[in-house]
């Protein structure tokens, strides 16, 4: 039988309309959060994060958890230094320039900071936006046109039209969930408009305390439908950090334990956990949290990544399978963890083309 012929109708369809495109495109660019265990938990690689290309990622936590810290700081730093244009949309009036000139953030470099209190105005930004950069670029190859992600800093704290009336009245009545469904608007026409583009959305949210007792899991505001759309979810949670940064007690609050559990995601094991401490004088530490992550959580063959033994935590190579070193926890340096990534790493590689030849070899001897 001849099969069809589908080159002249992938073309039609491409040409149609710029919403419309054809075959597969993987993520090629992944936005690096600012910490190795949670870039793990997000994507299932230590060096890279949530992805970019037409992708949403939402990150949902109760007031103090570190979302803007992470979305406005860590994230808006890494852009800049990885040609990603950030457009941040602060809806909380928050973002000041010297709290971000903290985080090595060039303010008047490769960035945009709008101030936007309307839903109405944050569809309005992006639409434009859009619609402007495929008039612009979307004739180039696709690798050649610019990187861009927009940052709602937050949505929570935006308005309707609605809200704004009742406001200037003092009659305030609610909005009759006008503003879930305007939100879920939002997030949808983005990945309608962005599917082909290396255009993604990050945004934060807060979360309210669950009434279910049979799901106690935080609630995230904008309703369920929100749910829907990110490729990536992140529910983030905070305890006071009493510990140096050798791990040992304290009296004194330092700054925040962050717990972070991946709700969603496409590209690793959903409802993972990771912790990782915000201490309050030096800022988040990358390396935060792989320690917990390697004695407890990741395992090759059946063994932890760092085995503890005796007072002291080990490492065997898993190319030779010979120890490495046999060190106190707080005589493990960033190098150390380094070396345990990438050996982690190649070592996944490796494994994944093992697996994928021997379905092929099986599929080969059942055909």
């Amino acid at each position: 039988m001849k099969p069809i012929d589908l080159t002249k109708f992938k073309k039609g369809l491409e040409k149609s309309s710029m919403s419309i495109s054809v075959g597969f495109r993987d993520p090629k660019t992944w936005i690096h959060t600012g910490n190795y265990g949670l870039n793990y938990r997000v994507s299932g690689d230590f060096k890279k994060g949530f992805p970019l290309e037409g992708k949403m990622t939402l990150l949902a936590g109760e007031s103090g958890t570190g979302k803007s810290y992470l979305a406005s700081g860590n994230i808006v730093k890494w852009c800049q230094d990885n040609g990603v244009l950030p457009i941040i949309i602060d809806t909380e009036n928050a973002l000041d320039e010297t709290w971000m000139r903290n985080f090595g953030i060039d303010p008047e470099g490769y960035i945009m900071k709008i101030s936007a209190a309307m839903l109405d105005d944050i569809a309005k930004i992006m639409s434009d936006f859009i619609s402007n950069y495929k008039d612009n670029y979307g004739s180039m190859d696709y690798d050649e046109r610019p990187k861009v992600l927009f940052i709602v800093d937050s949505l929570g704290m935006a308005i309707t039209p609605t809200e704004s009336e009742q406001f200037d009245k003092g009659d305030m009545k609610g909005d009759m969930g006008r503003k879930q469904k305007q939100i879920y608007s939002i997030c949808r026409n983005f990945i309608a408009s962005c599917g082909s583009e290396p255009i993604g959305l990050l945004a934060t949210q807060h979360t309210y305390v669950s009434q279910d007792m049979f799901n106690p899991d935080a609630k995230i505001a904008g309703g369920s439908g929100l749910e829907f759309t990110p490729s990536v979810i992140i529910a983030m949670t905070k305890r006071k950090l009493k510990e140096d940064e050798d791990g040992n007690k304290t009296t004194d609050v330092k700054g925040i334990k962050v717990s972070a559990m991946v709700r969603k995601t496409r590209y690793a094991q959903p409802f993972q956990p990771v912790n990782f401490n915000i201490p309050w004088d030096t800022g988040m530490d990358a390396y935060s949290g792989l320690f917990d992550l390697f004695t407890e959580s990741v395992k090759v063959d059946g063994h932890f990544l760092l085995q503890k033994e005796g007072n002291q935590y080990a490492y065997y190579s898993l190319k030779s399978g010979e120890q490495v070193f046999k060190k106190f926890r707080k005589n493990i340096t960033n190098e150390d963890y380094d070396m345990i990534m990438d050996e982690f790493s190649e070592y996944s590689s490796a494994n994944k083309v093992v697996d994928t030849l021997i379905n092929e070899a099986e599929s080969q001897i059942e055909d």
